[in-house]
């Protein structure tokens, strides 16, 4: 992916404390408090969302340590996990729901046409293991207009990514592309509105091709979430958390009303995947799942 110093999720990893691990264990964090002489018991998910996190927003946190207190916090899935981490999840029965590793970075994309040798390559190489391990969905980026216009992008994005759907569909593996900001976050990235995402799926042409919707990117760059959801679902597989302004935890410290947002998914009848993608306050590990716990919980309606 894209150098550290550029990119959000790697300069968050970068900045976690890797000492966390002295703190000792967290997994046991999320038991509710009960009456003295009781056992505690976790908190019991309704069954509507699967929910799913963002690996890289708890880079200080082992792994190992990190999937037992998931999956006591009722979360059955982890984002954005390549091949060399999919034992261990696969270890505590959590599965990799948006598999990464096959792109070469945020900027450099399918828009441009001198990068589509490299990534065929990849993604032709990845997205049979993707299938072999037994996952379902592998993500991929525009990358940064660097002055191309809608037109251009959407032809050498649609040009690169057929050359690998064929294998997608071989492997019933779909390619979801994300949409990020381009006001805030990732200045220049192509991929910033759902129409633009929506365009790009038609011209290719491929039920496995979706888009990712981030919902604290496209809150930035075009907001009216749960209309625009109800409009574009077809084209949506999957679903990113994200507190605005900040990327900071998604309770009433910030402007979005998740409950409102989760029903809508719901409603539609989604059975997909919502995973917390936000950058937790606490900077030891306990208070970041204790973070997480809320943010899950705020999720499940």
């Amino acid at each position: 992916m894209a150098d550290a110093s550029s990119h959000p999720r790697r300069r968050a990893i970068k900045n976690i404390v890797l000492g966390s691990l002295a703190m000792g264990t967290a997994s046991g964090v999320f038991a509710r408090s009960a009456a003295p002489g009781k056992e505690d018991k976790t908190y019991s998910m309704k069954g509507n969302i699967n929910h799913a996190v963002c690996r890289w927003c708890y880079g200080g946190i082992p792994l190992e340590e990190f999937c037992i207190a998931v999956k006591k916090m009722g979360i059955v899935a982890i984002d954005l996990v390549g091949p060399k981490d999919w034992p261990v999840l696969q270890k505590h029965g959590l599965y990799s729901s948006m598999c990464n590793g096959a792109e070469i970075n945020l900027e450099d994309g399918w828009n441009h046409t001198e990068f589509h040798p490299r990534l065929i390559k990849n993604y032709s190489e990845m997205i049979p293991l993707v299938a072999k391990a037994g996952y379902k969905q592998l993500i991929c980026f525009s990358g940064s207009r660097r002055n191309l216009d809608d037109e251009t992008g959407w032809k050498n994005c649609a040009e690169g990514l057929k050359q690998v759907t064929g294998i997608a569909e071989k492997h019933n593996v779909t390619l979801v592309m994300e949409l990020l900001n381009s006001k805030i976050d990732h200045k220049d990235y192509q991929c910033d509105k759902t129409a633009w995402g929506v365009e790009l799926a038609k011209r290719i042409g491929s039920e496995n091709f979706k888009l990712l919707y981030d919902i604290y990117h496209m809150q930035i760059d075009e907001g009216d979430v749960i209309r625009t959801i109800r409009q574009y679902y077809p084209y949506l597989s999957h679903f990113h958390t994200g507190g605005v302004p900040g990327r900071r935890e998604i309770n009433d410290s910030q402007e979005l009303y998740y409950p409102a947002i989760m029903k809508a998914i719901v409603d539609l009848g989604f059975k997909g995947y919502v995973a917390q993608e936000f950058i937790p306050t606490p900077k030891d590990a306990k208070g970041q799942l204790a973070s997480l716990q809320q943010g899950v919980t705020i999720c499940d309606v």
